[in-house]
């Protein structure tokens, strides 16, 4: 007999990571609870942290990349006097001091980590070093160095300082940044040394916090055959990755061009004046990904939606 393969399930749910375990395992758990053909997530979270962790079903993997591009939203909490390996508390000490940063230091140094600025990711990264990853590389003992990498923070806030050794901190920023970084760097540029104890997400693209769902919660809906049915009413739809892009709405003739690979041609006094991307629906169903230059709109990406 062949491997039973699930079912098709498409969209998204928006999880509420839990602390202590990885992204990979916390996706695994719902697509078997899914009993899911098909499942990926949009951008890691360490496992020490918690928060927005978007999972894509079935065809709303193909639209990943939308959100996985999309701003980040941070709020974490820097332990001053101690450095770690891995730049977070789970990490071995390497470095202490006993100097203290105050609120006004901290606010000044962290304007030089605000823009487009250079940034070496943790040696516990997943960013490949001739071929693997860099943390099985540190995990080994290895001696390596990173290459410093341009990322962008859009803003970086103090939010709150309730005692000398640590201060809470929010951050937006775009792909590829790491916040874990930031608490190292910031610490050594306030001479004090530095590691991220909590770390908690709080947006990935258009994705909130107040539209996530825990882990506890899906774990005790899907007990039952109904209460895993009653969980697909919390999917959303495989467009909900794609907010930040106009959609058309096309006929079945049309639609049925795009599905085909074939370009549609705006035609008619209501078509619409846009170019660049977009996506395409037809009687409520998500057709293509597109790009429209010059009134032909040509398809990018074809979805395969009931």
């Amino acid at each position: 007999m062949g491997r039973r393969k699930g079912r098709q399930v498409n969209g998204w749910i928006i999880l509420d990571k839990p602390k202590g375990m990885t992204s990979n395992k916390a996706l695994n758990i719902v697509k078997r609870i899914l009993d899911a053909r098909k499942a990926g997530h949009a951008g890691t979270l360490d496992p020490l942290a918690t928060g927005v962790l978007p999972l894509a079903f079935g065809e709303a993997t193909k639209t990943v990349p939308f959100i996985f591009d999309g701003l980040k939203a941070y709020q974490f909490e820097v332990r001053w006097g101690i450095e770690t390996d891995t730049d977070d508390a789970e990490g071995k000490t390497t470095r202490e001091s006993d100097k203290r940063p105050t609120r006004d230091e901290i606010r000044e140094a962290m304007k030089l980590f605000i823009g487009e600025i250079e940034q070496v990711p943790p040696r516990y990264s997943a960013i490949r070093v001739d071929g693997e990853r860099a943390y099985a590389r540190a995990r080994g003992g290895e001696g390596f160095e990173l290459e410093p990498r341009q990322v962008t923070v859009h803003s970086l806030d103090l939010i709150d300082m309730p005692d000398e050794d640590h201060c809470i901190l929010s951050a937006t920023c775009g792909k590829g940044t790491y916040i874990r970084a930031i608490a190292r760097d910031l610490g050594r540029e306030l001479g004090c040394l530095g590691h991220i104890r909590n770390l908690r997400r709080t947006r990935v693209g258009h994705f909130m916090e107040n539209a996530t769902i825990s882990l506890d919660k899906i774990e005790e809906i899907g007990h039952s055959a109904a209460g895993r049915e009653a969980l697909m009413d919390l999917i959303l739809p495989v467009e909900a990755a794609l907010d930040d892009i106009p959609a058309l709405v096309l006929n079945e003739a049309d639609a049925a061009r795009l599905k085909r690979g074939q370009s549609v041609i705006l035609r008619g006094k209501d078509a619409p004046i846009i170019t660049g991307s977009v996506y395409a629906m037809s009687r409520g169903n998500l057709v293509a990904l597109g790009d429209v230059q010059k009134g032909e709109l040509r398809p990018v990406r074809v979805f395969n939606l009931p």
